[in-house]
């Protein structure tokens, strides 16, 4: 068997693996916060061809979900009731919360099995995105290289969690790399070809959410790079031939630009077919009144709201600063202890290290003093020329540590802090550029023992190095080893995931929440121990995308935070989303000036078990 054809069964082996194990473990989770907008949004989209509901974010996704949903009725002759005539989808305004629940809870729906067909798609376009790492990696470093970073990629606990679901996270992080990837390969080779398919990309990655804006100066940023290093060594540098490469470079990127543009209006036309004009300008316009920043453009943007030929683009602008004016405003979080509505600038950092495996951080560690055992002394000889040198012939990589880097400060800057999933377009570049120097750092050094003078000092370097390769296998398969039976022992709670440095998921709901850990999804897992323990009633305090009423029936009775201890009697029992219950028992920074103590209470009543990770159940004790 050629050493290409088993390399590549074993690729498709993981896949296949990631397949089963997110297939496998999204039956029993219950709709996330995104998904009752998401999955409701995008059967609209399909079946009508109007995209009212959930315009901050692209449809290309939604309408993965939404025809998944609609194909998965058909198998299972289980029709779909959509409803035309309730408020939410009438006279509301982006009513996609409430129109997410008549959709899927109110009006006599499968839930679940809508739910199920429609994470699906999102599982695909999770296979799509560990093959291009894969294939990635193998171009730049070699077949072990490409298995590391494919291994890396199956059994990530973060990618496992949010491959499942109908959100825009995964299909993001695709988008960004599989973008990158073809922009890079134009660069180096541009051919029409090369650029038709850097275009189309492109074009995809904008239609999948609005985040992908960052491409644009992104580009601009390796392009601009590119032209600038095609001078053989800086000193003999050629101004006008890099110039002229620049311009030429220049007009191929506004090109593909265009083709990504061209891309956009026929799907955006597809979503506002049956988008009434003026139910269009009517929403555009209520959703801006009041607003006086910018107004002259937002004017102009709602005129284009009507026009026959602008409206897709209207509708796609219009997205575009729904979601920048979302982030702008913050969202009221819990971080190590404390709750507030705007950002901590450590936010993503401590998340990342606290949700992802220590194998990772390791590996991290070791690719970087490997890479910087490389740098030739003196380091500051020389400096700029061998950076120059360094940039031109490990170009790729440099495009990839700028992304990581823009898009860490971006991140950082952001007043958005609800989960680790906000910088998963990070993780495919840091697997393959770890996988690549981890791979090299494990080979054995030819070069150096060939270079010995005599038979002896050959032998002798040999062995040195050979027993140092040996060592170095050793604590990599030892690291491969823990890294998945961390990521199998986390099986199904991949959400829930936290690192050993806290002690894993039962003490996460300590340090950070919502979809680092509580997203609403183990509601029916609850449901399931309600019925098993034959309860009669709960009070519940949800957070997530499901109804508790359409699970739990009569044994659910409404809880809310702020509500009277008092109106809870000895021997009830109260369930609560680890979310909600934080932000009642943190600390409010300072300027937050919401209350933050309406559950410290809890603190005197027996916690029986906690639902995944996610909700957790007290029973009274007496009256409060």
């Amino acid at each position: 068997m050629k050493k290409n054809t088993l390399t590549n069964i074993i690729a498709a082996i993981f896949l296949i693996i990631m397949l089963g194990l997110c297939f496998f473990s999204i039956r029993q989770d219950s709709a996330t916060m995104d998904e009752l907008a998401h999955i409701p949004a995008g059967y609209s989209y399909i079946t009508q061809k109007d995209m009212r509901l959930n315009p901050e974010h692209p449809p290309l996704l939604k309408d993965l979900a939404g025809f998944s949903a609609l194909l998965g009725s058909k198998l299972t002759a289980q029709p779909i009731f959509f409803p035309k005539d309730v408020d939410s989808w009438q006279k509301d305004v982006n009513g996609q919360w409430t129109f997410g629940r008549e959709f899927l809870y109110w009006n006599g729906n499968d839930a679940d099995s809508i739910i199920f067909f429609s994470r699906i798609p999102m599982i695909l376009l999770g296979l799509l995105l560990g093959l291009y790492v894969f294939k990635w990696t193998k171009e730049l470093y070699g077949k072990r290289a490409g298995i590391l970073a494919l291994l890396l990629f199956v059994f990530s606990p973060t990618f496992l969690a949010h491959t499942r679901y109908v959100t825009t996270d995964v299909g993001a992080a695709a988008a960004f790399f599989i973008a990158t990837y073809y922009i890079i390969k134009w660069l180096k080779d541009s051919s029409s070809k090369n650029l038709i398919y850097a275009g189309i990309a492109f074009g995809l990655a904008m239609l999948t959410k609005f985040s992908l804006a960052l491409l644009v100066p992104y580009f601009v940023l390796i392009v601009f790079v590119f032209s600038l290093i095609q001078s053989k060594k800086l000193k003999n540098y050629h101004f006008k031939k890099n110039a002229l490469t620049l311009a030429k470079k220049a007009v191929g990127l506004i090109l593909i630009g265009l083709i990504a543009l061209v891309l956009i209006w026929p799907v955006y036309q597809y979503h506002v077919a049956n988008y009434p004009e003026s139910r269009q300008h009517h929403d555009m316009a209520s959703y801006f009144e009041g607003v006086t920043k910018f107004r002259p453009a937002i004017d102009k943007l709602i005129w284009m709201s009507d026009k026959p030929i602008l409206r897709p683009y209207a509708q796609y602008v219009f997205g575009l600063i729904m979601v920048m004016r979302r982030t702008a405003g913050g969202n009221t979080a819990y971080f190590l202890g404390q709750v507030n509505n705007q950002s901590w600038w450590y936010y993503f950092p401590v998340v990342y290290f606290l949700k992802v495996p220590l194998t990772i951080h390791i590996l991290t560690i070791i690719a970087l003093f490997y890479a910087l055992c490389k740098i030739k002394k003196p380091y500051f000889k020389k400096i700029f020329s061998r950076t120059y040198i360094w940039t031109k012939k490990y170009f790729t990589e440099f495009a990839m540590l700028a992304f990581l880097a823009v898009y860490w400060i971006v991140s950082i800057r952001s007043n958005l802090n609800i989960g680790v999933r906000h910088v998963l377009p990070t993780f495919p570049f840091m697997y393959v550029l770890v996988s690549g120097q981890v791979a090299q750092w494990i080979k054995i050094p030819w070069k150096k023992i060939r270079k010995q003078n005599d038979l002896f000092a050959k032998m002798k370097v040999l062995f040195i190095e050979a027993s140092k390769t040996y060592f170095k296998y050793v604590v990599l398969i030892v690291l491969i080893g823990w890294y998945l039976i961390a990521s199998i022992m986390a099986y199904p709670h991949y959400l829930a995931y936290f690192n050993e440095s806290v002690g894993g998921a039962k003490n996460g709901h300590n340090y950070v929440l919502d979809s680092n850990l509580d997203w609403g999804q183990d509601l029916k897992r609850l449901t399931q121990w309600v019925n098993d323990n034959n309860i009669d009633n709960i009070h519940v305090h949800y957070f997530g995308g499901a109804d508790p009423k359409y699970y739990l029936g009569e044994k659910y009775w409404p809880w809310w935070g702020d509500r009277n201890p008092a109106d809870i009697k000895a021997g009830q029992w109260l369930a609560v989303s680890a979310t909600l219950l934080q932000e009642g028992r943190g600390k409010a920074t300072a300027g937050f000036d919401k209350i933050t103590d309406y559950y410290l209470w809890l603190d005197k009543h027996n916690l029986i078990t906690t639902i995944g990770h996610s909700i957790f159940v007290y029973q009274m004790k007496q009256n409060n």
